[in-house]
């Protein structure tokens, strides 16, 4: 797989299923999601269509094969983070390393900056120690993404019978002004 061979493009509600079952594996196989039950995929299209009444939600495709995807949510229901976004990724098992989470936090970033959103965190899972559920690799890419570590919440989530930390990464997009205008729908700046 060549990155050339890559497409960035919107999700689409057709596209619930594989989104769905890239997802399941790591809620019933991993740590790096506190879900510990997979969504449905009638639930899984319900997300879909409510990150994108306002943010942008991108898909990796490589040859019709869809191997990854990055959505961003609003991070805080109160006025005052309206310019702050969640960030999520998730790269099907098989295609990690391929260079297909830059890209897709490339076009997110991008589609972000034109909506006016100003701060990007990432609640990433975190292991005391490495283990068979959670390595610190989210931290590391997210590192190389330019997000720095804001905190932890030390043993904040128990899954396989075990306590892991959540670490709170930021990215500053935008300038921090007094007089911020509101963002837009990423509707309106696509």
């Amino acid at each position: 797989m060549k990155q050339q061979e890559i497409i960035i493009r919107e999700a689409t509600v057709a596209d619930a299923e594989t989104l769905c079952e890239i997802y399941a594996y790591y809620v019933e196989h991993t740590a790096i999601t506190f879900e510990t039950q997979a969504p449905s995929v009638a639930e899984f299209t319900e997300r879909i269509c409510a990150i994108q009444e306002w943010y942008p939600y991108f898909v990796a495709e490589c040859q019709g094969e869809i191997l990854g995807y990055a959505y961003a949510h609003r991070y805080h229901e109160r006025a005052a983070f309206g310019w702050d976004v969640e960030t999520t990724i998730y790269v099907r098992q098989d295609k990690k390393r391929a260079g297909l989470g830059k890209l897709l936090y490339e076009a997110l970033e991008t589609a972000l900056k034109k909506q006016g959103i100003v701060n990007c965190y990432a609640l990433v899972a975190e292991p005391e120690q490495e283990d068979e559920y959670l390595t610190r690799d989210s931290i590391h890419f997210h590192e190389k993404m330019g997000y720095t570590v804001a905190g932890t919440l030390h043993f904040s989530g128990c899954k396989f019978g075990r306590w892991y930390h959540m670490t709170t990464l930021e990215k500053f997009l935008g300038d921090h002004g007094t007089k911020m205008e509101a963002i837009k729908p990423y509707k309106a700046v696509r």
